[in-house]
């Protein structure tokens, strides 16, 4: 199969995928749910397996261990985020208004704006109204795409119910792919399958486990110094840390915006609750992300937001639970045509691959090089012996 051909059978099958969702996002929250637990739990199960458990008896054991820690958690931390979440938004325009009168009852900027303080107060009202609201229709959007045709109740017995299934059936399903790649290109597709299933594995499991961790440490620190909403601004911050730079910024712009309403003048509290997330960051930049994430991702954080941004506004909350692995797997792709095309005669110009030790490749903004496996006997050829004429 030529390159184009190649290039058209792909794009088509991106187009397909597309149309799928497009047509069935309102009724594929569950699935897509069910199938990503599946994902996730099935390195356990493997483990498992591997010490003698049978495979349904380890997949009985971890979801059952998975749905008691989250009906656990739900039962414990819901009442009280639900009590803040209210109050955080009943007492919104109080902080918007104190706020503002904090601002504009500085000397520095009196004196910096002079003539125009009533124009700032009203600009600034009036962007801080327009946040607030693209902010509630953007929530309001992705509920409403998630949850379209479907109810929390279908969420919650139909996700543990396809996680089951795909658990025990998950190893066989890929033996059975598998086996439908055509023999010719089946080194290069489980090449590119390994890559983009470590891309996916590395940045969804490590990533998951760092907003976990640091949502609970931003959640207990915040809620040690007496900020209000720290329980919710914790971890709010810790669940939309998957988008770079983005949690993070969120978080700290809204806990030091609480923390100034809250705490002034007292500059030390406003201080103390910027150093929490400071620390956090230098956490996360330094351990985790380098133990738990790694750097053999490949998902460029341009990429990445955009992907994410697209498929939510697209598709709603499923899109949002495809985004990583289909910009994981689309990298990949593009990647391998950039190598292709870059190798062929039609970039070099001449017949014949061509010969880049250090020329541009698809890193930079979609991850590392695409290699291709070398062929079995090329890895067991032994290397030839030295002739009697080296000495």
């Amino acid at each position: 199969m030529t390159l184009q051909r190649q290039l058209l059978f792909w794009l088509g099958a991106l187009a397909v995928l597309a149309i799928f969702l497009l047509l069935f996002s309102g009724i594929l929250l569950p699935f897509v749910a069910g199938l990503a637990l599946a994902y996730l739990l099935d390195p356990i199960a493997d483990r498992l397996e591997r010490l003698g458990l049978p495979r349904i008896a380890a997949t009985v054991v971890i979801l059952a261990s998975v749905l008691v820690l989250f009906v656990a958690v739900i039962m414990l931390v819901a009442p009280l985020l639900g009590s803040q979440l209210a109050s955080f938004i009943e007492r919104l325009p109080q902080t918007v208004q104190k706020l503002q009168e904090l601002v504009s009852s500085q000397p520095w900027v009196e004196r910096m704006v002079g003539q125009g303080m009533g124009q700032l107060r009203s600009s600034f009202g009036s962007f801080v109204s327009q946040g607030v609201n693209w902010a509630t229709s953007f929530l309001a959007s992705l509920w409403t795409g998630g949850q379209a045709l479907m109810s929390i109740l279908s969420l919650l017995v139909v996700t543990p119910v396809v996680a089951f299934y795909m658990l025990i059936d998950w190893d066989r399903m890929v033996e059975t792919v598998d086996s439908w790649t055509p023999l010719r290109h089946r080194e290069t597709i489980r090449r590119l399958a390994r890559d983009i299933d470590g891309g996916v594995a590395g940045f969804v499991r490590g990533q998951a486990l760092v907003c976990l961790l640091l949502g609970t440490f931003y959640a207990i620190a915040l809620s040690m110094v007496g900020l209000n909403f720290g329980l919710l601004i914790g971890l709010g911050a810790g669940l939309i840390g998957f988008i770079p730079y983005i949690g993070s910024i969120t978080g700290l712009i809204v806990s030091v915006t609480v923390a100034i309403v809250q705490f002034w003048p007292d500059w030390t509290m406003v201080a103390l609750v910027l150093g929490i997330f400071v620390f956090g960051q230098f956490v996360e930049g330094n351990i985790l992300q380098p133990r738990l994430v790694g750097r053999s991702v490949g998902l460029h954080p341009v990429w990445l937001m955009f992907a994410l941004v697209a498929f939510g506004y697209l598709f709603g909350f499923v899109g949002l639970l495809v985004a990583v692995p289909l910009a994981a797997a689309v990298g990949v792709l593009v990647r391998f045509a950039l190598d292709r095309y870059l190798e062929s005669p039609f970039f070099t110009g001449e017949e014949g691959p061509a010969v880049l030790p250090g020329g541009p490749s698809g890193a930079s903004l979609f991850g590392p090089k695409f290699t291709p496996a070398k062929p079995a006997e090329a890895i067991a050829a032994p290397p030839p012996a030295p002739s009697a004429d080296v000495v």
